[in-house]
């Protein structure tokens, strides 16, 4: 049985642990209930640069005396801005927990954003976005998220853009710092080897004294964009597609039978694009569904990367997988090894206390309560083939269908009558 605490304080701060009696380390976080949709178009990849720049020295430890700090317990820091929250955490053995919590707090109290960091850290997130162009299939599934939330904060990437990271300087840095690392804007998480009162106190001593920020509101919601584009890049050796389809938010009712769905689809090795489109056919390296949930809104798609004279035959098979999941239900075998997978993938994933920590997190975010991992698992068994089938019918619609390619395309030319499923 799960021992999940929750405490709020005076300030709006969130706290939420549990016990892991079986294991000595523990896994803190601090996490933000915001992200990069927070950003308005000219602050486009700021959430991202300050968690760059947290690590780049505060007012009491340079940066070289945070690593040391960190290496000299066996600690472990990280980070990570997505589009909806930002996380800084730390996992170390119980007996180095206040000391860990003490580095992790200064990080994200007292920033120092000094200019010359600020210069340097732009070089360095300019050479991050060249990666991402530089690398295809992420450029392909970047190129069609900017087009498929055209016009919205969770179309625009995370990492900003080169101009706009260029413009960042420390009032704009410590101005959106200070709106959006305010303790009601905050949730602290941890996991393993702990007491919760141990835990409660010293958050209370780092951030209890301090005052609860302006509510931020949250921003327009979310249009879908379907979309057919086609990008030629001629120095590429695949064509890299892109797929994808409306589905569901976050805390949706019937996200359980989108679950299945998308790993009968392309969930791993035994799913129907792996089986249909590489190991029968030998057309692609690789080929793979996945799901993008957010407060509001979902996305799923599919990616594959295959040569230029087959780019239009793996389409029309991956149309082809759409079709007979809105035409027949999955059968019987097929169904079970779905949900065995599903709550498998989950266990194991729940093995180490820094992916309990962030499991509790997140299901406070979305939620706003623990769901246990039993609770899922009843979930995942009551999903009937039925369910999986009304969910394709919803989700694959020709005019809901959204492609985007990207490579040395030869010709290729893309039209709604194609989408046909």
């Amino acid at each position: 049985m799960a021992k999940v605490r929750k405490d709020v304080l005076p300030n709006g701060l969130t706290i939420l642990t549990e016990s892991m009696s079986s294991v000595r380390s523990v896994s803190i976080g601090i996490w933000l209930r915001t992200g990069a949709r927070q950003e308005r178009v000219e602050d486009n990849g700021i959430s991202h640069f300050i968690e760059h720049m947290l690590f780049k020295g505060t007012q009491n430890r340079s940066a070289e005396e945070i690593a040391r700090a960190a290496d000299s317990i066996g600690g472990h820091l990280d980070a990570y801005t997505a589009k909806e929250t930002t996380n800084y955490s730390t996992k170390v053995l119980d007996e180095h927990l206040p000391r860990a919590f003490s580095i992790l707090s200064d990080l994200v109290k007292n920033p120092l954003f000094d200019p010359t960091h600020i210069n340097n850290e732009c070089r360095v997130i300019q050479e991050e976005i060249k990666m991402v162009e530089d690398t295809p299939d992420d450029l392909v599934h970047e190129i069609f998220t900017q087009t498929y939330w055209r016009g919205h904060a969770l179309g625009r990437p995370i990492l900003g853009t080169r101009q706009t990271v260029s413009g960042f300087d420390r009032k704009r840095l410590a101005s959106y710092f200070r709106r959006h690392y305010a303790p009601n804007n905050l949730l602290i998480a941890a996991a393993g080897h702990l007491r919760h009162s141990q835990i409660v106190d010293l958050i209370q001593k780092e951030f209890g004294d301090l005052p609860a920020g302006p509510a931020l509101r949250q921003g327009p919601l979310p249009v879908a964009h379907p979309h057919l584009q086609v990008r030629h890049k001629k120095d590429l050796e695949q064509v890299h597609l892109c797929i994808g389809s409306p589905s569901y938010p976050q805390p949706h009712k019937n996200r359980f039978p989108s679950y299945i769905l998308n790993s009968v689809l392309g969930g791993g090795m035994s799913s129907r694009l792996f089986q249909n489109i590489r190991e029968k056919r030998g057309l692609v390296y690789a080929v793979f569904s996945s799901l993008s949930s957010f407060h509001d809104a979902g996305c799923l798609s599919v990616y594959a990367g295959t040569a230029t004279d087959k780019a239009r035959q793996v389409i029309d098979l991956v149309l082809k997988e759409f079709c007979e999941l809105k035409a027949n239900p999955i059968g019987k075998d097929e169904l079970q090894r779905a949900k065995d997978y599903m709550k498998g993938s989950l266990l194991l994933s729940l093995e180490s206390s820094s992916s309990r920590m962030g499991y509790v997190a997140r299901q406070e975010m979305y939620f706003g309560r623990y769901i246990t991992q039993d609770e899922i698992a009843r979930s995942v068994d009551a999903v009937t083939a039925e369910q999986v089938m009304e969910v394709a019918r919803e989700f694959f619609r020709p005019d809901g269908l959204a492609i985007t390619v990207l490579g040395p395309i030869n010709g290729l030319k893309l039209k709604r009558a194609d989408l046909g499923c």
